[in-house]
């Protein structure tokens, strides 16, 4: 199911007149709308473009001259209502107090286009679906109606700026150079079609074809166009209904984009992005939980790529909190979070070895490079364990152990390489998460020359050092996948050294994993795969590192040419 925008108010009917707001109403608006660069006139008029429910917006810029247009094929305003349109605080989307807590648009103040109409010089050409002809009118500095012209035109808005900040020039100097003016209002375009998949959008900076975007059903057609280096294979989305808070007919829940973590993932969280109803917005908690659920999922100091979009009863919102609404107060926020994290918990448990043959080049040179060298290690006395976790999704066979490192597996359509090293410690670190628990020791370790950040640090893991001594510390109690190891003091100083649980359970997961150069048998080798398939983030391990190499059947069969015509494989003609 795909997220669907918050139905229209009767306030946003083309039919329904634009007029000014009651005085109680307009001193209730917490702010006044502010035009202070050219990505923010940008974004007033498209806001508009999307209320009035185009499906194709056009904009034209020429920066250098403080000109921009925007064009759209939305419903249109009649007459009377482009009179008024620009008359500050006059709007056709809300009309009492109670209203704006029932803001089913992107805009409601009224104040964008009389804004406008002060920084610049503004025309607007519209016509309704029901009219025959279309009407230009000019606005004076004060958002009065100067002219009034007919013009022959499709149903839609045309609204023009003319030398945008020419009355305010200390506002003008103030500008950031234009290279960075464009970046912003590309940025704009990108948060509005990201939110709006289904429509059009083109571009057109000095009179030459500048960005277009072709529309899609959701946001994942719309991600590949705005990162070019990005093929569709990398995304997961999905829908997930949520009750709603209050009594409401309109459907809530979150729609959620995310890049699968072994291949997608960036060294900036300039994609870790939030919408909530249409509008991109900050909110520092979503965002942050985000960053959670991919946490031990991406290698060190990389971020994800990741995308909600939250529908949400129109009364749980108040948007009246800054001019440009890119933050809002969000009532059951704390509820919000915790489907947030459900969501993405689901959809990075997707598809477990359904993983596809492109940039198999990368993949195999990443996985030679970040295999750990081999080693001796003890038996392999807790693999076969259960997780408590469905059955087994994958259906790989264990079909051999290459070099004491790899497990080649069969499965329905190909073949998958799997380290054995780090599928392990992906099984290891869930189980610890999952079953966590202190033993006690027969004979307790003593360690000696810790710091009190260091007894600080083992206390808060439930290990309690007491003192046994001068400088001397006796461990009674450790986690269980410790406790028969003989370098159980170098682990326990190991875990001594920072961090929190979480940090600890992976710590311990990577050392008590099989290593890389352990031979195991054929069993082992398919008890390790049904454990590793049965993981709720079977992609990487907890460090980041991709787990799985597959290489499909159609794959093999384009390497080996079996795509051809059997004749000209053969050198008939």
């Amino acid at each position: 199911m795909v997220p669907i925008p918050v139905a229209d108010s009767p306030h946003t009917n083309p039919s329904y007149p634009i007029q000014p707001l009651p005085g109680d109403v307009v001193h209730s608006i917490a702010a006044g709308e502010v035009i202070d660069s050219l990505a923010a006139a940008v974004r007033e008029l498209v806001e508009n473009s999307l209320d009035a429910g185009a499906s194709l917006i056009t904009l034209t810029l020429w920066p250098e001259q403080g000109r921009l247009q925007v064009a759209d094929n939305g419903t249109g305003m009649a007459l009377e209502n482009l009179h008024r349109a620009a008359i500050p605080h006059s709007t056709s989307k809300i009309r009492t107090q109670a209203d704006l807590w029932q803001v089913h648009s992107l805009g409601f103040r009224g104040e964008a286009l009389h804004s406008l109409a002060q920084v610049a010089q503004l025309e607007i050409c519209s016509r309704p679906s029901s009219a025959e002809a279309g009407w230009r009118v000019t606005y004076s500095a004060q958002g009065e109606p100067l002219s009034t012209t007919p013009v022959a035109m499709a149903t839609g808005s045309i609204v023009t700026l003319n030398d945008l900040f020419d009355r305010w020039p200390a506002r003008r100097q103030r500008l950031p150079a234009m290279p960075r003016q464009i970046t912003q209002v590309q940025r704009v375009l990108y948060h509005c079609a990201l939110a709006h998949p289904t429509v059009t959008w083109t571009a057109q900076l000095n009179d030459r074809p500048w960005l277009a975007l072709t529309p899609s059903p959701t946001a994942r057609g719309l991600v590949p166009q705005l990162v070019r280096s990005l093929a569709e294979v990398d995304l997961h989305e999905g829908w997930q209904a949520v009750p709603p808070t209050v009594d409401t007919d309109q459907a809530t829940g979150i729609y959620g984009l995310v890049g699968l973590p072994d291949r997608c993932h960036r060294p900036r969280p300039d994609w870790v992005k939030v919408a909530v109803n249409g509008r991109l917005v900050t909110v520092p908690e979503l965002e942050q939980c985000i960053l959670q659920a991919f946490r031990h999922t991406l290698p060190r100091h990389r971020y994800p790529l990741a995308f909600l979009h939250l529908t949400v009863a129109p009364r749980d919102i108040d948007w009246n909190r800054r001019p440009d609404k890119g933050t809002l107060y969000l009532h059951q926020l704390d509820g919000w979070t915790a489907h947030c994290q459900r969501h993405l918990e689901a959809l990075l448990g997707q598809g477990a070895v359904s993983l596809t043959a492109a940039n198999q080049q990368q993949r195999v040179a990443q996985l030679l490079k970040t295999a750990e060298p081999g080693g001796a290690y003890g038996p392999v006395s807790n693999l076969s364990d259960p997780l408590p976790s469905g059955d087994r999704p994958g259906g790989l066979r264990a079909i051999a152990q290459v070099h004491n490192r790899y497990i080649l597996a069969e499965q329905a359509d190909g073949l998958c390489l799997i380290e054995q090293h780090i599928a392990h410690e992906r099984v290891l670190y869930e189980r610890l998460q999952d079953q966590w628990q202190l033993v006690p020791l027969t004979t307790p370790v003593v360690l000696e020359g810790l710091r009190e950040k260091q007894t600080e640090q083992l206390q808060r893991l439930g290990l309690n050092p007491e003192e046994f001594g001068p400088n001397r510390w006796a461990i009674r109690a450790v986690p269980e996948p410790l406790c028969d190891r003989e370098d159980l003091p170098d682990a326990l100083l190991e875990l001594s050294l920072g961090g929190n649980l979480d940090t600890a359970q992976v710590a311990i997961a990577c050392r008590t994993a099989i290593r890389n150069g352990t031979p195991l048998d054929l069993p082992t080798l398919q008890t390790l795969l049904d454990d590793w398939q049965r993981t709720r983030n079977p992609r990487t391990c907890p460090h980041g590192r991709p787990i799985c190499l597959t290489l499909s059947e159609s794959s093999l069969a384009r390497f080996f040419r079996r795509s051809w015509v059997i004749g000209k494989s053969h050198g008939i003609e």
